[in-house]
């Protein structure tokens, strides 16, 4: 026998299996349940025109909105920037410019000086 011959009479082999086993699920009463009850659901919500979030925000709130606003509002992460003063030889880490030391250096020697003194820029 061929091998496409052979691969087909599988897929038929397969296909028999599958049907037996659609036809015992939809023997199952559990099965009608759930299939009844998402019917009624689907024709609920379109009868009073909603949504399945509409749905989840009703059931749960507070749940559907703050997963929709918390993943819009994350900020990307600042860039860490070091710097060294040529004077003292001191670091300064920041992701920010509102840092302590740096400000004090902006006021003592002046901002371009100090932002001359950026070693690097990490991630």
């Amino acid at each position: 026998m061929s091998t496409l011959l052979t691969k087909y009479a599988e897929k038929e082999r397969q296909l028999e299996a599958l049907k037996a086993e659609l036809e015992k699920l939809e023997q199952d009463e559990r099965l009608k349940n759930e299939v009844e009850f998402k019917e009624q659901l689907e024709a609920l919500m379109q009868e009073f025109d909603k949504t399945a979030k509409d749905v989840l925000e009703l059931l749960q709130p507070g749940s559907a909105g703050a997963q929709a606003s918390s993943s819009t509002a994350t900020r990307r992460k600042r860039k860490l920037k070091i710097y060294q003063n040529p004077h003292t030889g001191e670091e300064v880490q920041t992701r920010g410019g509102n840092q302590k030391v740096l400000q004090a250096w902006k006021e003592e020697y002046g901002a371009d000086t100090v932002e001359s003194w950026l070693v690097r820029t990490e991630a």
